[in-house]
């Protein structure tokens, strides 16, 4: 295990949970720590660093949303494998005969899982920590809810119906640590007999959630308005994961009658259900928020998923599953023994953290921030018109790029590398289908970069694209 003599500046304006993700990543790219290698427990880091364990929390989980590292269930932190990253600085490289590895750097990488942790109030957040423990001493080292503590639960459902329209009770809430735990706890709640249908191209680690639980897969095509109805009835699956809000990765809105259909394919039979993923409706620039599937679901057959990954933090962990009254039973009665995979103190610290009013005065920050970035990197694309259409904006944290010409992806990707950047190509998100679609399509994250870098890393692909 590498011991990191990694050494803070307290007086440097940079973030401390920056400096030791700029370090990390440092080392990976120049191969002073290599693939396999375990890093040392967030635990024993901020023991050694003098710091709060929560500021090595977020610079790992920005390491693992950006694929550097990878968590092992009960083993810890590992360098991730990643082909042509490693480069050797030019100071330090020496004449030797020995084949040198490709040098391959990303200044610029539109990552479609990064968020803007420049925005995150750490001032507040230690505050709320800090009264937290002063006010909930004498409870919150004890065994809480297996559901999750009542009072988060309670301010949950206040918070999903205000502003998505969800109509659910607390005791309809099961709080849990990620989206991929809910997903596979659903198992247990649903039963393993059962054929689970996904929009192809969708989000894969769903899939992988799904799929380790050994249920039976299948993909369903899309049109312009989401999953398509006729085929997901031929398919014979009895389960539909969607995401009607905002479509991953191809940025689709479905509307209204799409919706009804599914609502109506649902009910048809007894054992149909619909799992809506719901994993960044906060963030829309324009027009009204688009209500949740579940809001419109009047026969109790959906069941909704949300995150606070995405508004709030990604070292925050906290997700939430409302599961439609007649599935509560099977909870009891099949999960209800498991303990909740959420600490009670970061529970009710979320729970202060929304009740007192700083997450919505967080949310309103950043999606001005976020649609900041959104209208810089839709003026900065305008030169590009000639040659891709753009689709997918005004909601979301990327954008996608359909080429008008015969361009092939992988030709786009090398081109954006040789530059210096890293793009997205939707081939990646693809699960059963094995063929590249008739056109490219280039997928660009904006959530992490600052606008600087959005103007540079355009201007780059303006180079590599000869644009």
């Amino acid at each position: 295990m590498n011991e990191l003599t990694l050494q803070l500046d307290v007086s440097s304006k940079v973030h401390l949970y920056q400096q030791i993700y700029e370090y990390i990543k440092d080392e990976i790219r120049r191969g002073k720590l290599l693939t396999d290698e375990k890093l040392p427990s967030t635990r024993a880091l901020a023991e050694y660093l003098q710091i709060s364990r929560s500021t090595v929390d977020l610079a790992y989980e920005q390491l693992l949303s950006e694929g550097y590292i990878q968590a092992r269930p009960c083993c810890g932190y590992f360098v991730c494998q990643i082909e042509d990253l490693f480069t050797i600085p030019e100071k330090e490289r020496v004449q030797t005969h020995e084949v040198q590895r490709p040098e391959q750097t990303y200044e610029i990488d539109f990552a479609l899982n990064g968020i803007d942790m420049e925005g995150f109030p750490f001032a507040t957040w230690k505050s709320v920590y800090k009264n937290t423990l002063s006010n909930h001493s004498d409870e919150i080292f004890l065994m809480g809810s297996a559901q999750g503590e009542p009072t988060l639960r309670e301010t949950i459902s206040r918070y999903l119906h205000a502003s998505r329209g969800v109509n659910c009770t607390p005791d309809q809430i099961v709080i849990g640590a990620g989206n991929d735990y809910l997903l596979i706890l659903l198992e247990k709640i649903l039963g393993r007999n059962r054929k689970i249908a996904m929009e192809d191209p969708s989000y894969k680690r769903a899939y992988r959630a799904f799929s380790s639980c050994h249920y039976d897969m299948c993909m369903v095509d899309m049109d312009r308005n989401g999953m398509r109805v006729e085929t997901l009835q031929e398919s014979g699956a009895d389960i539909a994961y969607v995401m009607p809000s905002h479509q991953y990765p191809m940025g689709i809105v479905m509307p209204i009658g799409r919706r009804m259909e599914l609502l109506k394919w649902a009910t048809e039979r007894e054992e149909r259900y619909i799992v809506e993923d719901d994993y960044d409706s906060e963030f829309r620039y324009k027009g009204k928020p688009i209500p949740s599937l579940q809001a419109s679901d009047k026969h109790g057959k959906v069941i909704y998923i949300g995150t606070f990954s995405k508004s709030i933090a990604p070292a925050i962990r906290v997700s939430y599953m409302v599961l439609p009254e007649r599935l509560l039973e099977s909870y009891e009665q099949n999960a209800g023994f498991m303990a909740s995979t959420v600490s009670r103190t970061d529970q009710m610290m979320l729970n202060d953290f929304i009740g007192e009013g700083y997450f919505e005065r967080h949310l309103n920050k950043m999606r001005k921030r976020y649609k900041a970035k959104h209208d810089l990197l839709l003026g900065a694309l305008e030169p590009f018109e000639k040659r891709f259409r753009v689709t997918g904006e005004n909601a979301g944290l990327h954008i996608l790029l359909h080429a008008k010409d015969n361009s092939d992806e992988k030709i786009l990707l090398q081109q954006a590398e040789r530059a210096g950047v890293r793009v997205h190509g939707l081939t990646e998100a693809f699960i059963q289908r094995a063929d590249r679609p008739e056109k490219a399509v280039i997928l660009l994250g904006y959530g992490g970069l600052s606008e600087k870098e959005i103007i540079a890393g355009i201007e780059k692909l303006r180079e590599g694209w000869n644009i």
